[in-house]
Order: structure tokens, then sequence, then C-alpha cells
């Protein structure tokens, strides 16, 4: 299994005088935005983002390993490392790997949960099982994503195979985009479903940064 190394994981953040009080957060590239939204509007200048490919959730059993190497790699460098995933397919494999590394990681099933808050999602998803569900970052990238890895610029036809099942196209908006708003009803639109609109904005992700860091 080839992991992502050194040359694969974009790292973005603030460097500050005091390595000592430096915090890693290694992340899912599909919240780098959000996550540095957040990071911010707090002011969190001691604040480090490495982000690991969003491509990995298509393959949730590379996730575990590329985050313990991650951690590995880094935590001589810093006084806290936190990981930006909750568990994203990876059966419980994620949870035993950061509770055995002593890190934290995000709570909830997967970003469509803890964007919309764990328990809100929880709730609404004991009659919402029909939905599929696009992010600002599914939407932006839905043709890389979701279009062609199901090969559907090549089949089309697929698209009841893989769809006929969901009523509808749920968009949890992260932030209030008119041109993303249209491009979400034209993925609706292209998998024959309806379309609802549902402002999450950053969920749990930002009420457990704050908590994490503040």
């Amino acid at each position: 299994m080839q992991l992502p190394d050194a040359t694969t994981l974009t790292t973005c953040g603030l460097s500050v005088s005091d390595p000592g009080g430096r915090i890693l957060l290694i992340a899912c590239g599909a919240i780098a935005r959000e996550v540095l939204a957040v990071t911010q509007a707090n002011g969190w200048t001691h604040i480090d983002l490495t982000c690991l490919p969003a491509i990995l959730h298509n393959h949730p059993d590379r996730i575990t390993p590329a985050i313990k190497q991650a951690v590995d790699k880094n935590h001589d460098q810093y006084a806290q490392i936190f990981v930006l995933y909750a568990d994203c397919g990876t059966g419980g494999e994620l949870f035993d790997l950061c509770k055995k590394l002593g890190v934290e990681m995000l709570k909830g099933p997967h970003c469509y949960s803890f964007f919309e808050g764990n328990a809100g999602f929880a709730e609404r998803s004991k009659d919402e099982f029909t939905a599929f569900y696009l992010t600002d970052f599914l939407v932006r990238q839905f043709d890389a994503f979701v279009w062609k890895p199901l090969g559907l610029d090549r089949h089309p036809h697929l698209r009841d195979a893989y769809f006929g099942n969901y009523e509808k196209l749920v968009y949890q908006a992260q932030s209030k985009d008119r041109e993303l708003d249209h491009k979400a009803q034209d993925c609706a639109a292209r998998l024959g479903l309806n379309y609802e609109r549902r402002f999450t904005g950053y969920g749990d992700l930002e009420s457990t940064l704050t908590g994490w860091i503040d």
C-alpha cells in the first residue's frame, strides 16, 4: 500500500517564535478551507495545518495508516496534535489509533454529520436515509470526486443503478455562495434528484476546534 509522503502533504499555517507552543492539525484536504477560516477568524497564530489528500475518502482503508504516518513524523515537533477526521469509513480503526497515540479526533461518522452537528444529523437521519449529501468541497469537486470515479462520464446509463434509491440531494452549505448553490442544483439535476440547500456553517468542526484550542 502506497501512503502519502511528505511530497504529497499540503502544509498551511503561520510560523511562530515559540516552537514549544505550536499545535498541529492533521486534516482531510476536503475541509482545509473551513479549518483555515476558523483558525483565521479566531486569530490562532500558533497553529499549523497539514492536509492529507481528500481523495483518500475513496479509499478509507488508507486513512488510518496515513494518519499514523503523519503523527509519527510530526509528534516531536509540536506540543499538541489534533486529527481533523471523523470515522470516515474506517470502521473504528482511526478511533483506536488515535486513542493509542494519545491524540484527539473529531467525533461523528463523517463530515456530513459534524458539519450539520452530530446530534442534529443523527436525529434527521432517521427520516433522511434516501438523501445524498454534498458539502462545499464536493460541490466544487463534483466531477473529480463523484461523477468520474463512478464512471458516469463514460457510462451515464449507470446513474439510475447508483442513485435510483435516492430521493434528494442535500447541499450542506458551509458558506453563503450563490455560485455554489447554482452548481449544487446542477449536480442534483444531473443525478435526477430533488434539491435541498441546508446552510450548516462549520457545525461541530468549529465548536470542537474552539474547545481544543481556546
